[in-house]
């Protein structure tokens, strides 16, 4: 192993990232310490943005880059030579799923789930929606998944007074069942399509292998947390919601349009040109929408952006580590190196060793989906949902805590990884 100077220069701004991502709440704490609208103030709020660590230090690595070759041309090829295809997907994905008639459909199939449920309405819903919902992302793609489940649970649950150790549970339970449950087929998890072509995994390979093992560990997991927080959980109050019918021809246009972005989630230019034609359609029918979510979708897919820029050239320590590894070895350093690295990059650098056998390939993925609802890079659709839950009542005026996220996640990985490995 022998790194280039801007190797190792991309390897120390991502562990200064990921360290920055742990310290986003200490940056909140401080900014509540100056006068408000101050440059201060507003300066370390944009520090504790978890959204926005990665893109600062991608940015930084940028001019590094200019510092080190003395030339702003070979920044610029660096930046061009990579594939952002990812995080513009899920800024479209993220905004069209998080309309009104699409997250009002996907709430009603959960609720129509929950009412088979002998439970209270509040655990039914819960339940369904963290069961059913987290595997519908199977279909309409995780990150579409995580911001329908967000947007819903935030507004039923997040926002309604529950404790904070509930919250950090829910929300740990959330992000390990949405990266497990895209699984079931080839082409909605983003570690599953890094690696579906090269390898030959279609869906009757995915459900076989993946698919019904990820359907028993949320609903293990699930079960395991509703039961646990029941007295919460039973004690919660039902808010009646009166809310304005959407033509059915409305809702059908919207899921069509979704439909289009997922189809053609590979190619860019094409699934840019079917969400300009959507924002017309939303313009148009303004009265049965509500505000786009451009803001987090913008945010969010500049920390996609910033961690493909510095996760690219992290290749020379992390594939010689993955060949260099037994299947369980593969499958647990897998989970524990999804909660720095995002699961897709890792995934996508073992595809690049030739000659793994399939039981290599089987403990790499398995291991790249069971940890990614450790931390917010863990997974492509997690800095969505916390994009959306960050200002939940649930997690105060400092937002959510990245050391309380690993925590509420850890069950529910522990309860995946005996699926996925122990389970024959």
């Amino acid at each position: 192993m022998n790194p280039a100077p801007m190797e190792i220069l991309a390897t120390v701004l991502f562990a200064v990232a990921v360290l920055h991502t742990f310290c986003v709440q200490r940056f909140a704490h401080w900014a509540h310490q100056y006068p408000k609208g101050s440059i201060q103030e507003n300066l370390l709020h944009f520090l504790a943005e978890t959204e926005v660590v990665f893109g600062l230090w991608a940015a930084t690595l940028f001019a590094g880059i200019v510092a080190l070759k003395q030339s702003v041309h070979d920044a610029v090829v660096y930046i061009e030579s990579l594939n952002y295809t990812e995080p513009k997907f899920v800024l479209v994905v993220m905004v069209v799923a998080a309309t009104r008639p699409v997250v009002r459909l996907a709430e009603s199939m959960i609720s129509a789930v929950a009412r088979l449920l002998p439970f209270k309405e509040a655990m039914a819903f819960y339940v369904a929606a963290l069961t059913v919902g987290s595997l519908l992302g199977s279909f309409i793609t995780e990150p579409a998944a995580m911001t329908l489940l967000a947007l819903v649970l935030k507004r039923r649950y997040f926002d309604h007074g529950i404790t904070r150790k509930f919250a950090y549970a829910s929300l740990g339970l959330l992000f390990v069942n949405v990266s497990i449950g895209g699984t079931l087929t080839h082409f909605a998890a983003p570690p599953v399509l890094m690696v579906a072509a090269k390898w030959q995994w279609d869906t009757a390979y995915m459900f076989t292998h993946f698919g019904w093992r990820a359907a028993l560990s949320c609903v293990a997991s699930t079960a395991l947390v509703a039961w646990y927080f029941r007295k919460e959980l039973n004690a919660l109050e039902v808010q009646a919601h009166k809310a304005q019918p959407i033509p059915a021809w409305l809702t059908t246009m919207h899921v069509l349009f979704l439909a289009a972005v997922v189809g053609f989630a590979h190619h860019p230019d094409v699934f840019f040109g079917v969400f300009m034609l959507f924002l017309g359609l939303v313009t148009a029918t303004r009265e049965y929408q509500d505000g786009l979510k451009l803001r987090e979708g913008l945010l969010v897919g500049f920390f996609l952006a910033g961690l493909v820029t510095l996760g690219s050239l992290q290749a020379y320590w992390l594939k010689p580590l993955i060949e260099s590894l037994d299947g369980a070895t593969l499958f647990f350093g897998a989970t524990g190196l999804t909660a720095i690295t995002d699961n897709a990059a890792l995934t996508y650098l073992g595809s690049l060793v030739e000659g793994i056998d399939d039981s290599l390939k089987y403990a790499l993925v398995a291991g790249a989906v069971t940890g990614g609802g450790l931390t917010v890079i863990a997974n492509a659709p997690n800095p969505a949902g916390v994009g959306i839950l960050q200002k939940a009542k649930a997690f105060g005026d400092e937002g959510i805590s990245p050391l309380g996220l690993f925590l509420g996640a850890l069950p529910p990985t522990a309860i995946a990884m005996v699926f996925f490995w122990f389970v024959a």
